[in-house]
């Protein structure tokens, strides 16, 4: 049954309600045209409003009236020529033949330039053709005056947008999340957070996110990396998370020129900023170009204070090289505690197949039922058990309705920032109250968008299973992991997990294909089960008909 909203202005309420929260909130970041729009918006009719948010919330800028049909709203035309008069909107714009292809079906095209281009060609050949007869714009009403239609570009776009992201904190959240709330598609956690709650302290925080957003829309969009880099900033920016996104930016232009063997300018990308995976990139291009003395150097200085549990293991992975460079002895290799194998033949299936799929079946019996779960069973424990910790309204984590996670999930100090209440999540691990609290919040919380639960998957009869035959000790051993690392710590999981419930014991099994390879998350994760003697299996598997 589709789900229908009663109130016809939803779309305006919930527009209304993004404008007042700015208006309230961030009215020190506002300059006079955005303070002027928020005033003059609230005094026009309520059809002019309906129809400039029924365009704001559509894509592109450029609109003809006869698409614009809302029985709620009436007449577009005589709802457009008050937001034309207050400048939002143009009538009758100058389009440029791109623009105005945009507008018209592929039989109005043909019948507007008959004789002018070849009757029955695709869309982009017909445009092909005219370019070079057309290379002016010109208004709407001089391209087709026997258009009974007309047509508005909406200026007031961009800083709509800009709004959106003062209210979200992201360009990716947009006004359909009040929809899909009302709706009950998605259900948000309600969390209270002060007025003083916001995405960004200072104007410049804003026009910074919004110009590495153009940034990387251009690179997207094939510009060239050199014209594009030019307007990134080259030095650090003062808001640590949107420094974060420069970082990004930088980094995976640094990949690029890597690519292309411009060792320079990859170095000049890598050393310029903070990233997580910088340093470990920087010893390797050292290394490609020659520099195997200040590459072996930066690698005994990460092996010795290393970020991250995956910088360590890149950089030993490159270490023995260095060093035989530097003419020095290879290290011996740490002691690894292998998981346990196991060598399946199996009959290839015929058309699609997930050979995880085909081994849960296999090992799966009355007595030991095995899930296909990979990333999902250990972190919707997790975050059931931690739910109120994920959740708490600590500074800088929720500043509006629509958060699925806290904004700050992947900062180096989300667990510090919460010390006091992870530390009582995982103590109920314990003192034996972990299970009532998991199915507490799996009863209270079903539904409720959250960046660990997987709703979809547990069910309650994997829940419970999971909860008699895996001991605390070994889930409080991954929670701590996982803690020490959300963003990289939260993937790498075996695939299957099978039960014995008669005896209360569990193994998780990851399952290779032909050909397949461990991935590197994927052994760090076995390694650590290995090390603490939780049971862990790799499958390899083999066609029969090979």
């Amino acid at each position: 049954m589709i789900r229908t909203l009663e109130n016809r202005f939803y779309y305006l309420d919930n527009f209304r309600t993004v404008v007042d929260w700015i208006g309230e909130r961030y009215d020190a970041l506002l300059d006079d045209v955005e303070r002027g729009f928020i005033a003059r918006f609230a005094g026009l009719a309520q059809p002019s409003r309906a129809l400039l948010v029924r365009m704001v919330m559509r894509k592109g800028e450029l609109f003809r009236s006869d698409k614009l049909r809302y029985e709620e709203i009436g007449d577009a035309c005589a709802a457009a020529a008050v937001l034309a008069e207050m400048g939002w909107v143009e009538r009758d714009p100058h389009l440029s033949l791109d623009e105005l292809f945009s507008l018209l079906t592929k039989a109005e095209v043909e019948s507007l330039f008959r004789g002018q281009v070849p009757k029955g060609a695709r869309k982009a050949e017909q445009l092909d053709n005219l370019r070079s007869l057309f290379p002016a714009a010109r208004p709407y009403t001089a391209w087709h005056p026997q258009a009974r239609e007309q047509v508005f570009r909406l200026h007031i776009g961009p800083l709509c947008d800009r709004l959106r992201l003062m209210f979200f904190g992201n360009l990716h959240q947009d006004w359909t999340e009040f929809v899909l709330s009302d709706l009950g598609i998605y259900r948000y956690e309600k969390v209270t957070f002060p007025a003083s709650a916001q995405a960004f302290q200072s104007r410049q925080d804003v026009d910074d996110y919004l110009h590495l957003f153009r940034c990387r829309e251009r690179l997207e969009a094939g510009e060239a990396m050199d014209t594009v880099l030019e307007d990134v900033p080259s030095e650090p920016l003062a808001n640590a998370w949107i420094e974060q996104r420069r970082a990004r930016l930088l980094f995976h232009a640094g990949q690029e020129y890597e690519r292309a063997r411009d060792w320079d300018y990859a170095l000049r990308l890598y050393t310029g900023i903070h990233h997580p995976e910088a340093r470990a990139r920087t010893i390797r291009v050292l290394e490609l170009c020659g520099r195997h003395q200040d590459a072996l150097v930066l690698a005994q200085d990460a092996l010795a204070q290393p970020e991250s549990e995956a910088e360590q293991q890149q950089v030993q992975r490159m270490l023995p090289r260095l060093l035989r460079h530097a003419g020095l002895p290879r290290p011996a290799a740490p002691a690894l505690v292998e998981a346990s194998r196991i060598d399946l033949c199996l009959q290839r299936p015929d058309g699609d197949y997930s050979v995880e799929e085909l081994v849960r079946a296999h090992l799966d019996t009355p007595d030991a039922p095995a899930w296909y779960v990979e990333n999902t069973l250990i972190n919707s424990l997790f975050g059931l058990l931690c739910w109120q910790a994920v959740f708490a309204p600590v500074p800088g984590a929720f500043f509006h309705p629509f958060h699925a996670g806290p904004a700050d999930l992947h900062g180096g100090d989300f667990r510090h920032k919460r010390a006091q209440e992870f530390d009582a999540c995982l103590a109920a691990l314990d003192n034996g109250q972990y299970k009532d609290i998991i199915r507490q919040h799996y009863r209270e919380k079903a539904g409720i968008l959250s960046p660990f639960v997987f709703w979809d998957i547990l069910d309650e009869s994997l829940l419970e299973t999971a909860l008699d035959c895996i001991p605390p000790e070994h889930l409080k051993k991954c929670f701590e992991r996982m803690l020490r690392d959300i963003r990289a710590n939260r993937s790498g999981f075996p695939d299957l997990i099978q039960f014995w419930p008669a005896e209360k014991r569990y193994r998780m099994v990851e399952v290779k294909a032909p050909g397949d390879r461990l991935q590197d998350n994927q052994l760090r994760w076995l390694d650590f089960f290995t090390t603490h003697g939780m049971p862990v299996e790799v499958c390899w598997v083999q066609w029969t008909d090979l």
